[in-house]
């Protein structure tokens, strides 16, 4: 559903307008005041004041009443934990990535499609000084890195069609692909290999090894994805790495099935 009809249709000004706010933190902008909201949400004070004293009252923000500043409430944290512990698919795969983050000490995440971009629900640092971490929370375009990919690349001919019609291609560093008909070619040797490696196209330096999750009907679900700096990845077999990745996901997809099953 496109964003046009989802507001003439379905879309409540109240709501939409407490979900800005709350997506208005990031990992950069922990707390934030008033007047800092109403520039990054564009919503007027008198309404901010009303949405921010609701939000506040029902735990889902917290107001410092020495700074007079706003950050996320443990609201949050504990709807988090619901989804968490209610999600068959971080269930499975936290122990997984888990394991692979032991095994080669280096980043390790768990990374789904949502609103058209790739975004990371899960994620385990690396242990070496020198990393290449992604946070959860982080998205970026479907069409560079190798989480991204590995995820366009599974979805239905017809929806990887409608996202290269509707996406402008931007070059994010010297490696990102630029051309849609070799980022179609791409598409499809990743998905007839089941797994995709990405170098530095997304971010500068880093190497990354990522394969998919699927449902029962061969959808795809999430990757999970291993991240390291440019400069290490001598130290590693770069097959062994691809199988670790491959056999995890493996691993998740028996798990989801069976559970499917019982």
């Amino acid at each position: 559903m496109n964003k046009t009809k989802f507001n003439k249709n379905y879309s409540m000004q109240t709501v939409h307008r407490a979900i800005q706010i709350l997506k208005a933190f990031s990992r950069e902008d922990r707390y934030l005041s008033l007047t800092q909201i109403h520039k990054k949400t564009g919503i007027t004070m008198s309404s901010l004041q009303r949405l921010t004293s609701t939000l506040v009252y029902e735990g889902f923000l917290h107001r410092d009443e020495r700074t007079k500043e706003y950050q996320l409430g443990l609201g949050l944290l504990f709807l988090g934990e619901l989804v968490e512990k209610n999600t068959g698919l971080l269930f499975f795969a936290q122990p997984v990535l888990e394991r692979l983050n032991l095994i080669t000490t280096e980043s390790v995440s768990l990374n789904v499609i949502e609103n058209n971009e790739r975004r990371c629900i899960y994620n385990l640092e690396s242990q070496h000084k020198l990393s290449a971490n992604t946070y959860v929370g982080d998205s970026s375009p479907l069409y560079a890195g190798a989480s991204a990919k590995v995820l366009l690349a599974h979805l239905p001919e017809e929806k990887i069609a409608r996202y290269l019609r509707e996406t402008e291609l931007k070059s994010i560093t010297d490696r990102t692909i630029m051309s849609k008909e070799r980022l179609v070619a791409d598409l499809r040797k990743i998905k007839a290999q089941g797994y995709a490696i990405s170098f530095g196209e997304r971010v500068k330096g880093t190497i990354s090894f990522s394969a998919p999750i699927l449902n029962e009907y061969s959808e795809v679900l999430a990757a999970i994805t291993i991240v390291i700096p440019s400069v290490r990845i001598e130290e590693y077999d770069k097959e062994n790495l691809l199988q670790e990745v491959l056999h995890g996901c493996a691993e998740v997809n028996a798990q989801l099935k069976s559970q499917m099953v019982e």
